[in-house]
């Protein structure tokens, strides 16, 4: 197999037809490790959303359990992207991940914003940092691929196209990212984790690149003091020079989905394991009334997958 075979595969498939395939490589097989560092920050971009950072700084999950909370998150949408959202494991995940919203009050517009991160983070950092660009049959298969996956966890008025829901979500970010006092503790607790990642002494220096790869929307929302520019320019280099360095890698020919080598909370996964055994637990105790979503209709968002 040639370097550029699957890339030529993508661009002969139809993006909204076959989305899930060309999802399944171009996440899988062609920038997987891409993939799963946009994610990570996609993730964290979504918690400059003050309602999103009041919720999460009330359950305590972040607080208590964040690796789980990670890893939970991570496998979950692994699976649907790995089996298909419709496939048996795809169905479970959904129902574990719809539980979970379920029990809380969340905004439509809050669930379409993130769902909105899962298209365009990847897309604008495998367009800074992939190894070759993306096709544009690779990014319309993303909005499709997450518009069925939006459908699917009852999120309404999801954008119809590709640019559309690209201007939602600038516009959302412009309106709703502003400062707060849990956006920042949610903030810390999240560099704390990609900081645990690392052996101690390489800890400060890792916060300190995390930071260095924020944006200035990014850094004013959390409150966090900006990196040295030559921070940002340094990573930035890093990355572009291993794209440059994988352009003479063979591809890789089986798919990483499904089958994930950083989950530190589930050994062995997805051996011995269910997507239902994963997720959140219930709301604690202490959870505002205001936050938490009545039994009745947790259960019919429990049910819609």
């Amino acid at each position: 197999m040639g370097r550029f075979d699957l890339a030529r595969r993508i661009a002969a498939l139809d993006p909204e037809k076959d989305h899930l395939e060309i999802y399944q490589i171009s996440s899988g097989q062609e920038f997987p490790w891409d993939y799963t560092r946009a994610l990570e920050f996609a993730l964290f971009r979504t918690y400059c959303v003050p309602s999103i950072s009041k919720l999460l700084a009330a359950t305590g999950e972040f607080r208590d359990r964040a690796q789980r909370r990670y890893d939970d998150t991570a496998l979950l949408m692994a699976e649907m992207a790995a089996h298909g959202y419709d496939s048996d494991r795809g169905r479970e995940a959904l129902k574990v991940v719809n539980r979970a919203h379920g029990r809380y009050t969340i905004s439509n517009d809050d669930m379409l914003y993130v769902l909105s991160t899962f298209i365009y983070d990847p897309i604008d950092w495998i367009t800074r940092y992939g190894w070759r660009p993306l096709h544009s049959n690779e990014k319309l298969a993303a909005y499709f691929y997450y518009r069925e996956v939006g459908k699917r966890m009852g999120i309404k008025d999801i954008p119809q196209t590709f640019p559309d829901f690209r201007n939602f979500k600038d516009s959302y970010e412009e309106k709703h990212f502003v400062y707060s006092d849990t956006n920042r503790e949610i903030g810390e607790y999240t560099v704390g984790l990609f900081a645990g990642w690392f052996p101690a002494p390489m800890r400060p220096a890792v916060r300190l690149g995390v930071r260095g790869m924020l944006d200035d929307r990014m850094l004013r929302a959390f409150g966090f003091e900006p990196a040295p520019a030559w921070v940002g320019a340094l990573a930035g280099a890093g990355l572009k020079a291993r794209a440059g360095a994988l352009r003479f890698f063979p591809p890789r020919r089986e798919s990483v989905l499904g089958n994930p080598k950083s989950n530190r909370t589930y050994p062995g996964y997805p051996t011995g394991y269910r997507p239902s055994d994963l997720g959140a637990p219930p709301p604690p105790d202490d959870l505002p009334e205001e936050l938490r979503r009545p039994s009745r209709q947790d259960q019919g968002n429990i049910d819609m997958a």
